[in-house]
């Protein structure tokens, strides 16, 4: 899709966290919007909830948006109904993925029959990175946009088949790949170094994986002793948030605070960092993970990659992910020098274009040439009237006793409107009401972060 060769584009990205941010908005750039130099307009919405990024967070990202706002999801439909974009990109959970495209099939209908605007939007929506869990729930959640994004050649297979699986139409799923890739290549560099540019291994945390403080504590003790034991080295720990914010999914178990009770505490070489993974992975000479997306983004860089096996390869950790990568370590062999080699054929099917091809022999820019132009045929479908309705699986056909309470979270009825008592749209609310609004998120993240896991062990005395 040739943006010289259309008119410019208005696109709108909703998303619930600072990762989904970062995979809306440069998804919407790889296959969309481009450069904006031919006048293309992003809008950013940030769905409200427990994971709203901070201003920190979101500058942390580096996506600029033309205007960027907080909304609820009421809001955001009633958003979309007063003015129209060419395309949405949702890039949330499953359950408000679902819930946004019956709120937006209601939105259309009600267009068609107040003949108020024909207009249609084209809905993207997919996964911000590695798909190891609950596939058939998250994939018919998002069953009805236009494009459901695949990450790579192997996803692509995997949610055809969940489709046809359920005798759902499959033609939405688009083989892609992950946007946030690149960076320069990895240059090998022969130990010892300089003290200026010394060996670096990174640590990318995860909010989530391992959950028990018992194991993320063994990691942050292995973690120090590899310091002990190579004090040429410099060891980050690379962390997504600070203490009071979140992410995609919560930490009730920040590393911020296990580093206090460590014993011996941290070594001198050892460190925490934050910061956009690309600038880290800059200085980066060994990445180590239990299950991170920013394993992926290593060996695009061809930067030696290692996902722990420690704590077993299980699918709890999301590592069994990597079975067959060549990547698979512990921190014993880690310790004695060990470097594992990636597999070309694993690389190669999860659409990682280390040494300049990714699935199918294709260069990472060309794997979203299919995306591209299959928006571009769905923008020309809408021009014409030829867009067909949103019609997502669930329905209260298929799911009677489920989708009614996916939609009212939202705080939408089972046909996609706004229940009574949902939140009215609110396009600039006073200086009071945004205090409100700072201190109530400020609180319930308290809440999730510091009091539920309390009383969680409190219950378990």
């Amino acid at each position: 899709m040739p943006a010289s060769n259309r008119n410019p584009l208005r696109v709108a990205v909703l998303a619930d966290s600072d990762t989904r941010w970062k995979w809306g908005a440069l998804t919407a750039d790889r296959i969309v919007t481009g450069n904006r130099t031919d006048g293309h307009r992003l809008s950013g919405f940030l769905l409200r909830g427990r994971a709203t990024p901070t201003p920190r967070q979101l500058e942390e990202v580096g996506v600029r948006a033309d205007s960027l706002r907080e909304v609820t999801a009421v809001e955001f439909l009633s958003e979309m109904e007063r003015d129209t974009p060419d395309v949405i990109v949702l890039a949330l959970v499953g359950g408000a993925v679902q819930a946004m495209l019956h709120g937006l099939a209601r939105v259309t209908a009600d267009a068609r029959l107040t003949g108020a605007s024909a207009k249609r939007p084209v809905v993207v929506t997919g996964y911000v990175g590695v798909v190891y869990e609950k596939l058939a729930d998250g994939l018919l959640l998002r069953h009805g946009a236009d494009i459901v994004l695949a990450n790579s050649r192997q996803d692509a297979e995997r949610f055809r088949a969940v489709y046809e699986g359920v005798g759902a139409d499959a033609s939405s799923v688009t083989e892609a790949a992950l946007p946030f890739l690149g960076g320069a290549p990895y240059v090998k560099k022969n130990e010892p170094r300089a003290e200026d540019d010394p060996y670096t291994v990174v640590f990318a945390a995860q909010p989530s994986v391992p959950e028990t403080a018992a194991h993320r504590t063994y990691l942050l003790r292995r973690l120090a002793e590899h310091a002990r034991l190579h004090p040429d080295r410099e060891v980050l720990l690379k962390l997504r948030s600070k203490p009071g914010e979140h992410t995609t999914h919560i930490e009730e178990l920040p590393y911020q605070k296990l580093t206090q009770r460590l014993d011996g505490g941290l070594p001198d070489n050892l460190r925490l960092v934050y910061g956009h993974m690309g600038e880290v992975l800059d200085r980066t000479d060994l990445l180590v993970t239990v299950s991170s997306t920013a394993a992926l983004e290593s060996l695009h860089r061809r930067i030696p990659t290692a996902i722990l096996t420690d704590l077993g390869v299980r699918e709890a950790l999301g590592n069994h992910h990597f079975t067959g990568s060549g990547c698979l370590a512990s921190f014993d062999q880690l310790d004695a020098g060990h470097l594992p080699e990636p597999d070309e054929r694993w690389l190669s099917r999860q659409g990682v274009a280390a040494g300049g091809a990714s699935s199918g022999g294709r260069t990472y820019e060309q794997a979203f040439d299919t995306a591209r132009q299959r928006v571009g045929d769905l923008l020309a479908e809408a021009a014409d009237g030829r867009l067909a309705p949103i019609a997502p699986y669930y329905s209260l056909t298929t799911a009677r006793g489920y989708l009614p309470g996916i939609l009212a979270r939202h705080h939408l009825g089972p046909d996609g409107t706004p229940l009574p008592g949902a939140p009215s749209a609110e396009r600039d609310p006073g200086p009071v009401r945004q205090i409100v609004r700072r201190a109530a998120r400020g609180a319930y993240r308290h809440g999730v972060q510091r009091v539920a896991p309390v009383i969680r062990r409190m219950g378990e005395l």
